[in-house]
C-alpha cells in the first residue's frame, strides 16, 4: 500500500513539473508577443480593421519668373458615400436622389450603394451646382423617425492651366489621380504633389465595414510650388510668332527658343504643333508627348558655322587676313559640295565668307581644323551630350565617331550637314559665341518653395565650360553683327539696338537621303549688340507656299520678336553705329594668278604651288580645263585655287595654253607634253606666243614665242 502511494506522489510529482514547464513556456511566450511583436501585431490588427481612403493633396502652383501664375489647383468637391451605413430599404431612394443631384443614371448609383464595402466614390470634382443639392440632400428615415444624409462631400482640387495652351510642352498635365504625365507636371511630381490625407474606415474581422463604426480623416498636405525662368510676356510673344508662321507657311513643325546668354536661363520655349493640358485627351499622343525643342534631331544648316568660324579662329588654324576662293563649289574626294550661290563668291577674306555664308570657305575652315580638333569643338559646345534640362525625353544629337570620320565627313559637317542637333543644343552653343565664351548649363526652374513663399531650392547660373577666348568671342560677335548688316541676315536687324546672327537653310533627310523639295528654315540670332541680353533659335521645318530659305522664313521672325522682348525688358536703345569687322593684321599682299588653263595637271600643280598658292584639284583628268580665281586675277598669298580637270580627246585640235612668264625649256617641255613643237627667239621668258591662249591648234604645229627679258 505504501509503495503505490509513493509511486501516485511520483506521478503528481511529474504531472506539476510538466504543468510548471507548460506554464513557464505560456508566459515566455506571452511576453514575446506582448514586448517583441506587440508593436508589429497591433499594427497588423489595425490594418485588418480599418481601410485607407487616400484624399489627394493640394497640388503645389508653377509660376513664371515674375510671380505670375501659370498653373494653379482649385477646389472642386467630389461625392462619395459609406454604404454600409445605408439602410437597405433606403438604397432605392437614395439613389435615385443622388443620381438627380449629380445627373447620373441612377442604376449607376444604386449599384454603388450596394457594394459590401465600407467607402465607395460617388463621383469626383463635381461642379458648384451639384455639390449645391448634394449638401441640402437628406433621406428621411421611418425607423428613426430622423432625416440623415446619404452622401458626403470631399473637397479635392481641379488643374487649371491660366494660360490654355501657353507654354504647353513645359508645363506638361496631370492624371485622374494627380500624378503628373508629362512636362514639369511630370519631373517635380514628387515637389509639387504633396502629402496625401485619408480616410479611415473601420471593418470587422470577416473585412465587412462595421455599422455606425467611427470614419477618421486625416488631412492632407498641399504641395511646394515651383518657380520657373520664363517670362510669360516674352512666351505670350513666342506664341503669338508661332501662330503667323503657322498660318503663313503650315510647316510640319515649328520651334522658338529665347534664353539668356549670360546665364543660361529659358526665358521661353514654344512649339508647334500644341495642345491644350486642360483638354489634352483630344490631341494625339505624338503631339503631347514629345518636346520637340528637346529632343528634334535636325541637320542644322548654315547656323552651325557659327561654331565652325569660332573654333577655326580660336586655334589659329583660320584668321581674318585669310582669303578663300569660290568657284561655286568645292572637290573633295568622290564628291562636289556645292556652294548656295550658284556661279560663287570667287576670291573673298575671311569676313567676307563669313557675310556669304560661303560653303568653300567654311569647309577649308573645318578641314584645316583637322579631325581632332573638329570633335574637340563638337565636344566643348555641348553637340555630343543632352544638355541636362530638366525636362523629360531630352535627346542627345547625331554624330559620326571620331574613329569613323572622313575629311568628306569634315567638309559636310562643316556646313552643318552630316550632323544633327536638337534646337536646345544650339541654342546654348551659340550663346557661348555670344556671352563671351562660355558654355552654361540651361535651366527652367529658378526656385522651389513652399505654401508660405519660403524658398526651399534656388537656382543659380552654372558654367559648365569656357569653349573660346573673350577676343574670340568678339570677334565673332562683329562677324555675325556684319552678317546682319550686309550679309545673309538682312531682314534679321532689330531697330535701335542692332542684331548678329546666322541664317540656316537645309535639306530634310528622310530613310538616309536628303528628300526633294523638303527644307528647314532656320536663324539664330543675338541682340541687342555688341552686349546681347537675349539668344533667339527660330526652325521652322517643311514651310509650304515656296519659300523655304532662312533669310525669308526665320530671320524676319527674329527681328520681330527681339524688338518686342527688349522694349518689354526696358532694355534703353542705343545710336551708337555696328562697325564692320577689319582685319587686325594689314592687309595682305596681293599676287597674279597664273594662267594654267589647258596645263598637264602635274605642270599646273607646279606653277601655282612656285607662285605661292594652294591647290585643289577635282577629277583626275590629265589637263586643267577650268580655273578659280582665274588666270591674272590679284588675289592674296596662299589662296587656294580650285583646278576642274578633264581627259584630252584624241582628236587632232588642241586647246592652246598661255605660255606667259616661262622661260625656254619650260614652254618647250609644256607643249611636248600636248603634242605641240616650240621656235624661240631670243632670251628670257615668254612675252608674245604666235598662237593666243585658248585658241584650237592642230596637233603637231610649231608655235612660235618672242622671249625678253623682265
Amino acid at each position: 500500500m505504501q509503495r503505490t502511494t509513493t509511486v501516485i506522489r511520483k506521478r503528481e510529482a511529474y504531472l506539476l513539473i510538466l504543468v510548471l514547464i507548460a506554464f513557464l513556456l505560456l508566459l515566455l511566450r506571452y511576453g514575446w508577443v506582448q514586448l517583441v511583436q506587440g508593436e508589429q501585431l497591433r499594427e497588423e490588427a489595425l490594418n485588418i480593421r480599418s481601410n485607407d481612403v487616400l484624399v489627394e493633396a493640394k497640388r503645389g502652383s508653377i509660376f513664371d519668373r515674375n510671380g505670375n501664375e501659370l498653373v494653379k489647383s482649385v477646389s472642386v468637391d467630389s461625392a462619395y458615400a459609406y454604404p454600409n451605413l445605408i439602410k437597405e430599404p433606403l438604397k432605392r431612394e437614395a439613389a435615385d436622389k443622388i443620381a438627380e443631384a449629380l445627373g447620373m443614371d441612377n442604376e449607376e448609383i444604386y449599384h454603388k450603394l450596394t457594394q459590401d464595402v465600407g467607402f465607395v466614390w460617388l463621383k469626383r470634382r463635381i461642379d458648384y451646382e451639384a455639390s449645391d443639392k448634394l449638401k441640402s440632400l437628406t433621406i428621411y428615415d421611418q425607423e428613426s423617425k430622423r432625416d440623415y444624409k446619404v452622401a458626403q462631400l470631399l473637397e479635392e482640387h481641379k488643374r487649371f492651366y491660366m494660360q490654355d495652351g501657353m507654354a504647353a510642352h513645359l508645363l506638361g498635365f496631370v492624371g485622374d489621380d494627380n500624378q503628373g504625365l508629362t512636362g514639369f507636371e511630370s519631373v517635380m511630381d514628387v515637389e509639387l504633389r504633396g502629402t496625401p490625407g485619408r480616410i479611415v474606415v473601420e471593418r470587422d474581422a470577416a473585412g465587412r465595414s462595421v455599422p455606425e463604426a467611427t470614419h477618421t480623416y486625416i488631412p492632407s498636405v498641399p504641395g511646394q510650388n515651383i518657380i520657373l525662368t520664363i517670362d510669360q510676356t516674352i512666351q505670350y510673344f513666342v506664341e503669338r510668332e508661332l501662330d503667323k508662321i503657322v498660318q503663313s507657311y503650315n510647316p510640319k513643325m515649328a520651334v522658338i527658343i529665347v534664353m539668356n546668354p549670360n546665364t543660361g536661363e529659358i526665358l521661353a520655349m514654344g512649339n508647334r504643333p500644341t495642345y491644350s493640358p486642360a483638354d489634352w485627351q483630344d490631341y494625339p499622343k505624338s503631339v503631347w508627348n514629345n518636346n520637340p525643342a528637346i529632343w528634334h534631331n535636325y541637320e542644322p544648316g548654315s547656323t552651325f558655322k557659327i561654331l565652325v568660324a569660332a573654333a577655326a579662329l580660336q586655334e589659329g588654324t583660320s584668321n581674318l587676313g585669310d582669303y578663300y576662293s569660290c568657284p561655286g563649289f568645292f572637290r573633295i574626294a568622290d564628291r562636289t559640295i556645292r556652294c548656295w550661290h550658284g556661279p560663287g563668291h570667287g576670291s573673298q577674306s575671311f569676313v567676307k565668307a563669313c557675310q556669304n555664308s560661303c560653303n568653300p570657305g567654311f569647309i577649308t575652315m573645318g578641314l584645316r581644323l583637322g579631325k581632332d580638333r573638329f570633335y574637340e569643338y563638337i565636344n566643348a559646345f555641348g553637340l555630343n551630350s543632352p544638355t541636362g534640362i530638366n525636362l523629360p525625353g531630352e535627346a542627345t544629337g547625331i554624330c559620326i565617331s571620331r574613329e569613323a570620320v572622313t575629311d568628306l565627313n569634315i567638309a559636310t559637317m562643316s556646313i552643318g550637314q552630316s550632323i544633327a542637333v536638337t534646337p536646345l543644343q544650339l541654342t546654348s552653343a551659340a550663346s557661348a559665341v555670344a556671352n563671351g565664351g562660355v558654355l552654361y548649363q540651361p535651366f527652367l526652374v529658378k526656385a522651389v518653395t513652399d505654401g508660405d513663399g519660403n524658398v526651399i531650392q534656388a537656382n543659380e547660373p552654372q558654367e559648365v565650360r569656357r569653349v573660346i577666348s573673350e577676343d574670340t568671342s568678339r570677334i565673332m560677335m562683329r562677324l555675325l553683327t556684319d552678317v546682319v548688316l550686309e550679309g545673309t541676315g538682312k531682314s534679321a536687324y532689330v531697330e535701335g539696338y542692332g542684331a548678329a546672327g546666322k541664317t540656316g537653310t537645309a535639306q530634310v533627310v528622310e530613310s538616309g537621303v536628303y528628300a526633294d523639295g523638303k527644307y528647314v528654315a532656320s536663324f539664330v540670332g543675338f541682340s541687342p549688340v555688341p552686349d546681347p541680353k537675349i539668344t533667339c533659335l527660330i526652325v521652322v521645318s517643311e514651310p509650304k507656299g515656296g519659300r523655304y530659305y532662312g533669310s525669308e522664313v526665320a530671320a524676319p521672325v527674329f527681328s520681330t520678336l527681339a524688338s518686342d522682348i527688349l522694349r518689354y525688358m526696358k532694355i534703353p536703345e542705343h545710336l551708337e553705329s555696328q562697325r564692320t569687322v577689319q582685319p587686325r593684321n594689314e592687309p595682305p599682299e596681293l599676287i597674279r594668278v597664273p594662267n594654267v588653263l589647258f596645263y598637264p595637271v602635274e605642270d599646273a600643280e607646279r606653277v601655282l604651288t612656285m607662285a605661292g598658292f594652294r591647290v585643289n584639284t577635282g577629277e583626275s583628268g590629265r589637263l586643267v580645263t577650268s580655273q578659280h580665281p582665274v588666270g591674272g586675277d590679284m588675289v592674296p598669298g596662299n589662296t587656294v585655287v580650285v583646278l576642274e580637270t578633264a581627259d584630252d580627246d584624241q582628236s587632232d585640235e588642241l586647246i592652246m595654253p598661255d605660255l606667259y612668264g616661262m622661260t625656254i625649256k619650260e614652254a618647250g617641255a609644256l607643249l611636248e607634253k600636248i603634242g605641240l613643237a616650240l621656235r624661240p627667239s631670243g632670251t628670257g621668258f615668254a612675252a608674245v606666243q604666235s598662237y593666243s591662249p585658248g585658241t584650237e591648234v592642230l596637233k603637231g604645229v610649231t608655235v612660235e614665242v618672242e622671249f625678253r627679258d623682265r
